[in-house]
């Protein structure tokens, strides 16, 4: 098997990895690995805008936005005006997120970025490079992505055309 061939072979074997945990994730709590950080973010941190939400889990506030409106038709999450300051709109989690969380699968990264943790810092920067340098190959660099590891695309369109994240 010529090198290139064994290097698709592994990218293939970590998409496949993610798909089936994210089918796992979907199936078990009816949420996309996004829309999790999201909620995890908010139950980590208190009083967040949707623009705080988007700067920790690094996407853009547009797609957090989508996720949140979705997580909040959902009654995952709802939304209230800052008391103190009144162009503020902080997004808070339901008691339907809480036992949602508390059920969900282990998220697929928390495995990885332990063994991650765990190689000399050299091992650490081959292996960020080398990704890094896979994503500029398949003209990915710009792409909009969390810390997360989830396959598709963040927005869905569905029959309505209405985003779905």
């Amino acid at each position: 098997m010529e090198r290139y061939d064994q290097v698709l072979v592994a990218l293939r074997r970590i998409i496949r990895a993610t798909d089936l945990h994210s089918k796992k994730l979907s199936k078990t709590s009816g949420l996309t690995s996004p829309q999790l950080l999201v909620l995890q973010t908010l139950r980590d941190n208190s009083d967040l805008t949707v623009g705080e939400v988007a700067r920790q889990v690094s996407l853009s506030q547009a797609t957090v936005t989508t996720i949140v409106d979705r997580l909040e038709r959902g009654e995952y999450v709802y939304r209230e005006r800052s008391k103190t300051d009144k162009r503020k709109v902080h997004v808070y989690l339901t008691d339907k997120a809480f036992g949602t969380l508390v059920a969900a699968p282990k998220p697929l990264q928390d495995d990885f970025i332990r063994q991650y943790q765990d190689l000399h810092d050299w091992e650490q920067t081959m292996i960020l490079s080398s990704l890094e340098r896979v994503a500029y190959m398949m003209d990915a660099q710009h792409i909009d992505a969390a810390p997360v590891l989830d396959i598709g695309a963040l927005d869905r369109v569905d029959s309505a055309n209405k985003p779905q994240t």
